[in-house]
């Protein structure tokens, strides 16, 4: 009962010599029960991203090309059904043995069924375009926001400003309303991560999701926004590129302004995660701010949350590095290495399916020429037989007029 009045105890949250009371008694101070804002918010993205996905995603869709990919469907099997949603997506060896003697089929057609039907539970082209032009929007509209109230000021360009006075630093209501969107809409990206498309780097996502949500927070609470304002401006400068390359590359036509975007893109990420963001972000948190304070708890949990990140943007530039060297030497992007979980998997099979399934084709077209060939053959037979006995029987009746 006593530990959530402790997890607010003034010496966790704020520098030595301030207690909640001094912060009460500014003007326009972030106040942590003006977090409770971000949960409605949270919930009204949702809503919005629906009605997104519904009114202003599919005319985009259709300008930029968009098509899915047709999928072959499965014949209805009870028994493969319910071993596929009940048991393994990918049956083993002896699985497929045993579902042979259950279903009277053959290997084959066992292993294209479940292949097809992995490949329907696979999210279309549509979805990963919603999801990617929706996040787009919101990081073009949030970056352009918060450069806009944050290019006039002065620990934009100086980062030592951000400890003046602090932490008794009045917050602006733009900064407030930028704190309170941003936590919102990532708070509803965490609840949508069920939902949304899996890619290879799902569980980075999410800790990076809830890192940014503990590191917005937080900051919040402990009058962090002007530092907090940087590092979101900076995330976001670089998460909109990102997200218009996507929007280009499931398009038909549009691979030259693809594969531009995604060099944009590489260039800012890696100078702004992998420069800037060290440099100057963890630095000045690091370094900079014990000029004006001494360490205290949430200096400490700041600061490792930042490093948290930090970890995150290497594994990242890692990838984004790979797909640059394949771009580099092949000329174009192969595919994104954050691609869907089971993408490499999924796509081979998609190859081998349809070299199978040329394979049947070409046996089914050789069986349907093979019976032409043979009803060709017997007509051509039957009117060589007509033929014949249509000539013997002129050269008779020739022969018993000459006879007479």
């Amino acid at each position: 009962m006593d530990l959530l009045p402790d997890l607010w105890r003034h010496e966790y949250w704020l520098p030595p010599g301030i207690t909640w009371r001094d912060m009460e008694q500014m003007q326009e101070c972030p106040r942590p029960r003006d977090l409770l804002f971000t949960l409605p918010l949270a919930l009204g993205f949702i809503v919005l991203r629906l009605v997104f996905d519904r009114v202003v995603a599919p005319p985009l869709g259709r300008y930029v090309g968009l098509r899915n990919r047709l999928r072959m469907a499965v014949a209805p099997s009870t028994k493969l059904e319910s071993f596929y949603t009940q048991q393994n997506r990918q049956p083993s060896q002896s699985d497929i043995i045993s579902l042979m003697a259950q279903c009277d089929k053959t290997q084959r057609q066992i292993e294209t069924w479940f292949r097809h039907r992995r490949n329907q539970d696979r999210p279309s082209y549509t979805k990963r375009f919603c999801e990617a032009c929706w996040r787009f929007f919101f990081y073009l509209i949030a970056f352009l926001a918060g450069l806009a109230t944050l290019i006039n000021k002065s620990w934009f360009w100086d980062q030592r400003e951000c400890w003046t006075g602090y932490p008794q630093q009045p917050i602006e209501r733009a900064h407030f309303w930028y704190y309170q969107l941003e936590l919102g809409f990532y708070l509803s990206l965490l609840l949508c991560v069920s939902v949304d498309v899996k890619r290879k780097d799902f569980k980075e996502q999410v800790i990076h999701h809830i890192a940014t949500i503990f590191l917005l927070g937080f900051s919040y609470c402990s009058n962090y926004v002007r530092i907090g304002t940087l590092v979101m401006l900076l995330h976001d400068s670089s998460d909109f590129l990102l997200e218009s390359a996507k929007m280009f590359n499931y398009g038909t036509g549009w691979r030259k302004t693809c594969d531009t975007l995604f060099v944009i893109f590489a260039a800012v990420f890696l100078v702004t995660r992998l420069v800037v963001f060290p440099s100057k972000i963890i630095h000045t948190t690091l370094v900079l701010s014990m000029e004006v304070f001494e360490p205290f708890a949430g200096y400490y949990f700041f600061n490792i949350l930042l490093m948290v990140l930090q970890a995150l943007h290497v594994f990242w530039a890692v990838l984004i590095l790979r797909m640059a060297n394949k771009f580099l030497f092949l000329g174009k992007l192969d595919k994104d290495e954050r691609s869907d979980e089971e993408s490499e998997l999924e796509e081979e099979e998609d190859d081998k399916g349809e070299g199978e399934e040329k394979e049947e084709e070409g046996e089914c077209c050789w069986e349907r020429s093979k019976d032409a060939l043979n009803s060709k053959l017997k007509m051509l037979s039957k009117s060589f037989v007509l033929k014949n006995l249509t000539n013997h029987r002129a050269a008779i009746v020739s022969k018993m007029r000459k006879a007479r």
